[in-house]
């Protein structure tokens, strides 16, 4: 395993359009710091200050920071499609198979990568989050510190999922501008396919089986937490009651499309002619 991961991990440094894109995958989930110390103007009467609202209480920190560090996933994805189309635009994949690297171990390899750069940047956040929570927070007990940190597991769980699909399609494609092209295609789709569920059935039945579809179950591991938020400033409002936990079957359901994704990405290339 370290001997792909380590031979992936050379590809990837020694493009600079890899390591551009992954150094800012790496910068940007630290604008989750900037939000919490941003002071809003309001229209002159009295400056409101995100960090003094609570909203970086312990255990919603890590609710908040995973939520919006998810976001910015869309720069490494580039990186994984990326180093698919180099593969090919390059032949470096034909010569990898000539010296001796087994199509298998080929996408291993990236599927490692994927893995350590997902489990990097989930230590990232969850030092960030900490740091966050411990500055503002109102509540020091190691139990309320600790609870939660399931999101922590969810945002792992997510970052894996979705670069195994663009692993999936940078194989497909072999282009990573029209790997791309394939997840706005998707998520069209997608919501194409909740919009004739909802026709044909209710919103409860359509809203349950659209979130066994691929980008929509991903989402739903680390649901908006601005809802969360209003509840604890308006807790009498019974309408903004929603379910925000992290469940054990999302992370079924997402680990099942990861797996489904590099063993198609791994039946492409294998029965693929190089």
């Amino acid at each position: 395993m370290l001997r792909l991961l380590h031979l992936e991990l050379q590809k990837l440094l020694l493009n600079r359009t890899s390591k551009v894109l992954i150094f800012i995958s790496f910068i940007l989930p630290f604008f989750v710091i900037l939000l919490s110390s941003l002071k809003i103007n309001v229209f002159g009467f009295f400056t409101l200050e995100l960090g003094e609202l609570g909203i970086f209480n312990f255990p919603v920190i890590w609710h908040l920071t995973t939520f919006f560090a998810s976001q910015f996933k869309f720069f490494f994805a580039i990186v994984v499609v990326s180093m698919i189309g180099n593969e090919y635009s390059n032949k470096t994949i034909k010569q990898n198979l000539i010296d001796g690297l087994s199509k298998k171990e080929f996408i291993l390899s990236k599927f490692y990568a994927i893995i350590f750069f997902s489990l990097a940047s989930t230590v990232l956040i969850g030092l960030i989050s900490l740091c966050i929570g411990l500055y503002y927070s109102s509540y020091n007990e190691f139990n309320i510190i600790i609870r939660e940190t399931s999101f922590l597991l969810a945002y792992l769980v997510k970052l894996i999922g979705f670069f195994s699909l663009c692993l999936f399609f940078g194989m497909l494609a072999k282009r990573s501008a029209f790997a791309l092209a394939f997840l706005f295609i998707l998520f069209i789709l997608e919501w194409l396919g909740f919009g004739l569920l909802t026709w044909q059935f209710n919103m409860d039945v359509a809203e349950s089986i659209q979130n066994f579809f691929p980008l929509k179950s991903m989402y739903k591991l680390i649901d908006q937490p601005f809802q969360r938020i209003a509840m604890t400033k308006f807790p009498d409002k019974g309408e903004l009651m929603y379910d925000y936990a992290v469940h054990w079957y999302e992370i079924a359901i997402v680990l099942g499309w990861t797996a489904l994704f590099i063993f198609l990405s791994y039946r492409l290339l294998k029965k693929r002619d190089l």
